[in-house]
């Protein structure tokens, strides 16, 4: 009688798979990557399979790792979630993760009901496709996305749209935008090229006199009147309804952008999960 694949083997294998790396992999389950490089390849012995191709930049999986994957999703996450608790572990902390200013602009005060009623919250704060990685590799639960993920395993649905606006302080007022100080995100204008190539129907003609990788820093830049720049309406609301700021260049057609709430099928049930969810979904359909 042969004797069951270890379960062990089977976990390496998964974390593999979700984080497409032998290096992320070894982070995630707290081994060496030696030891998850002979875990992977004894599965692969005990199976008679080939299950990822090595390459320079990671690990790509055959189409029996993708079959395997599949099978195992959600029944390892189950397994774990059961061991954790029976080990003591807390079983209702959140890993959330999400963009910096939306965070802490309007999730975060969002799930106040939720961590009153004995949810702990850890947030990890970046871009979008980090996050979603960790999402996928385990390390979060919940992860507010500009990008709509694709991954296998994860589950998205809409939060709430975001609207960007020029503005500035009123000084700017009735100039002609071209000529403007921009106020930028990064050396590519990424949303103000957006914003100007939706509105204007061009890219925008200079480079931004101040680049600052945090949308709550262009907007006290832009209050101190040192240029304009492209922000969404529910960041500048206060400054707007106060005169601080001013939108300069109204559009009836405003570029929109949708933001996701993804999370990984397996878990997106579980209590601690699900009232996040709720709460979130609850206030976006407000933002």
């Amino acid at each position: 009688m042969s004797t069951p694949v270890s379960l062990d083997l089977l976990h390496t294998f998964l974390a593999v798979h979700r984080a497409g790396t032998l290096t992320r992999a070894a982070e995630v389950l707290g081994l060496s990557q030696p030891t998850v490089t002979a875990q992977l390849r004894a599965l692969e012995t005990r199976l008679g399979q080939t299950l990822f191709v090595r390459g320079a930049r990671g690990v790509t999986p055959t189409a029996a790792a993708d079959d395997l994957a599949r099978r195992l999703d959600g029944p390892l996450d189950a397994l774990a979630g059961i061991a954790g608790s029976l080990g003591g572990s807390p079983g209702n902390t959140l890993h959330l993760g999400g963009p910096a200013e939306l965070m802490t602009a309007r999730v975060l005060p969002a799930l106040s009901g939720v961590i009153a009623g004995g949810v702990s919250v850890r947030v990890r704060l970046g871009l979008a496709d980090d996050l979603l990685a960790d999402l996928s590799a385990g390390r979060l639960d919940l992860v507010v996305s500009s990008v709509r993920p694709r991954r296998a395993g994860l589950h998205a649905e809409p939060l709430c749209d975001e609207e960007f606006v020029l503005v500035g302080a009123r000084a700017f007022t009735g100039r002609d935008p071209e000529g403007l100080p921009l106020l930028a995100y990064a050396e590519e204008l990424p949303i103000i090229r957006r914003w100007w190539r939706h509105v204007l129907g061009h890219p925008p003609p200079r480079r931004a006199v101040l680049v600052v990788p945090d949308l709550r820093g262009l907007r006290a830049a832009a209050v101190a009147g040192i240029g304009v720049t492209v922000l969404p309406r529910y960041l500048i609301a206060d400054e707007l309804g106060s005169g601080a700021l001013v939108e300069l260049h109204p559009a009836e057609d405003p570029p929109i952008n949708t933001l996701y709430l993804a999370t990984r099928a397996a878990v997106r049930e579980t209590p601690h999960v699900a009232a996040a969810r709720s709460a979130l979904l609850m206030q976006g359909r407000l933002w």
